[in-house]
């Protein structure tokens, strides 16, 4: 495996300490880029690269960091849906409800806005590696509480607990995977970063036909089976470095330390800077995110019980439904965000929308097995718009703050719409349909149908209106705000400090030899009056 990957700083001279990296919309007033928000979405008109060229152009290491953040974003979604898998079974341990048993789901979406503020902070802080590892460690304890719960109030407190840890993951996941990846491959990997949670469903799905019931254990295999996985994510993690952007980043703070300000009074100086610089754009990138898992909840959640209530479809043809479905969903998040890197992240996900909101008849009111046909394409649509998301987030945030803006955003997003399939019940009730012998059943495609446009022309204004920064670079030298913060002489010094710990020279030899540095000015400030008098 390689040490590590092209450093940017390191064939970089302070003269290009000056190409800030601000955003096209930069220094425009509300009235120009009001008005460049439909001419922005005509698409840069770059070739379309093959994508096995791109594959090629992966380093060893920057695998590494993808796969790992890859089973890791798999493996959060494995232990969410192990809970929406043994509703019955956990109904019945513990004398309760299924409605009462889905709070444990609710809680998990309550409380991962928690864990997205408390792990971005420490992820953006010190470092992407230590959160990671601590957030999987977590996972570990609370999968194996879960499945040795013997009260109610247990579960319910192990599933909010559950909950921090899981919403720690995501912006954690996507920096790893992605801030050091070549430009040209982002978009391509976004969307298959992205797809982790649809694979994380299909394996707790497979996992939970195999461990659940079948043991005189019932529902408890199924959840310390997935404590067992995390494991290895912590070894694999341990073994590789801090990403690239990090340390320079990194490089940056512990050379303003030298001049006098610690790391802790630089990190807190960048937030300032981000949030007086990009307060409206956090505000948007919520609004966004609550639009899209409006879009993702709204098209899933009562989706199954559709099927089986309204179509009278069996376990086994919902089960390869919902498969078809995700596969549909899988390839779609990877071919669009592939593109997206050519004809734009705006214009994908808005053509994403429009056609998935032209297959929403077919979606919720063909009620033969066609259907099937339907749901993989409307699915391709829902997630090839949301794999455009992971990196789009990235390259809106600061650069100092992105895994704390992807992740809060997002999980913000997450708990607004976690009502999504309460809502569609609800409505959905006001719709009866004739009964089937005692089971009362309920018009449901046509909630889905409605609920799903209005959510798809929510998503498409906003978009539209919103900014876009393609091709973004991630590295130190190109941040506006670092800039501002720092100045350039620190950007200059970090650079230099680089190229000489990359020639063997260690933390500790550089600031000793900056301490030589301060002392001999010292010197020379103490000498300057004697040589006046004299």
């Amino acid at each position: 495996m390689e040490k590590a990957t092209a450093d940017p700083l390191s064939n970089r001279g302070a003269s290009h300490a000056a190409d800030e990296d601000h955003p096209p919309h930069h220094g425009m007033s509300p009235r120009q880029y009001i008005t460049t928000r439909f001419t922005s979405l005509k698409p840069p008109m770059v070739a379309t690269p093959n994508p096995f060229r791109l594959v090629r152009m992966i380093t060893r290491m920057q695998w590494a960091f993808f796969f790992i953040a890859f089973f890791a974003w798999t493996w959060d979604a494995f232990d969410f849906f192990t809970v929406s898998l043994t509703v019955a079974e956990l109904a019945e341990t513990f004398g309760k409800t299924n409605t009462d048993i889905t709070w444990g789901i609710t809680l998990v979406l309550m409380f991962r806005s928690v864990g997205s503020i408390i792990f971005g902070i420490a992820a953006d802080r010190y470092g992407r590696k230590w959160p990671f590892v601590v957030n999987n460690v977590l996972f570990i304890i609370l999968e194996l509480g879960t499945g040795f719960c013997n009260t109610y109030q247990q579960f319910l407190a192990c599933r909010a607990l559950f909950g921090v840890a899981m919403g720690g993951l995501y912006g954690n996941a996507a920096a790893t995977a992605l801030e050091d990846l070549p430009e040209e491959v982002r978009g391509l990997m976004s969307g298959f970063l992205q797809q982790g949670y649809a694979f994380g469903y299909l394996l707790a799905t497979a996992f939970a036909r195999g461990l659940v019931g079948t043991t005189s254990h019932a529902w408890r295999p199924l959840y310390w089976f997935g404590a067992c996985p995390p494991v290895l994510i912590i070894l694999f993690r341990l073994a590789l470095p801090e990403t690239s952007v990090y340390q320079q980043r990194e490089s940056v703070r512990r050379t303003a330390q030298n001049h006098g300000d610690s790391v802790s009074k630089t990190f807190l100086r960048e937030g300032k800077v981000a949030l007086k610089r990009h307060w409206a754009l956090l505000t948007y990138l919520v609004l966004l995110m609550t639009g899209f898992n409006f879009m993702a909840h709204g098209s899933q959640d009562l989706y199954p019980t559709m099927l089986q209530n309204q179509f009278n479809f069996n376990p086994n043809e919902v089960t390869v439904t919902q498969v078809v479905a995700n596969l549909g969903a899988m390839l779609g998040g990877t071919v669009v965000g592939f593109f997206s890197q050519t004809f734009g992240r705006r214009l994908s996900i808005i053509v994403m929308c429009f056609v998935g909101g032209a297959l929403l008849y077919p979606y919720t009111f063909v009620s033969s097995h066609a259907v099937i046909a339907a749901a993989f394409f409307e699915q391709f649509c829902v997630q090839g718009a949301w794999g455009v998301i992971p990196i789009h987030l990235m390259e809106l945030s600061p650069g100092a703050f992105r895994t704390f803006v992807v992740g809060t955003s997002y999980q913000l997003g997450n708990l607004v719409s976690s009502a999504s399939s309460t809502i569609e019940s609800t409505i959905g009730e006001r719709f009866p349909l004739p009964p089937r012998g005692t089971v009362h059943r309920y018009d449901y495609g046509k909630v889905i149908c409605i609920f799903m446009a209005c959510v798809y022309v929510y998503v498409i204004i906003l978009t539209f209106i919103g900014p876009e920064h393609l091709r973004r670079k991630f590295d130190v030298v190109h941040d506006a705000d670092v800039r501002e913060v720092a100045g350039e002489d620190i950007i200059s010094e970090a650079i230099h400090r680089r190229e000489r710990m990359g020639m063997g020279l260690s933390d500790e030899d550089l600031q000793d030899a900056a301490e030589v540095r301060r002392e001999e000015e010292r010197d020379r400030e103490r000498e300057k009056p004697s040589s006046h008098h004299v």
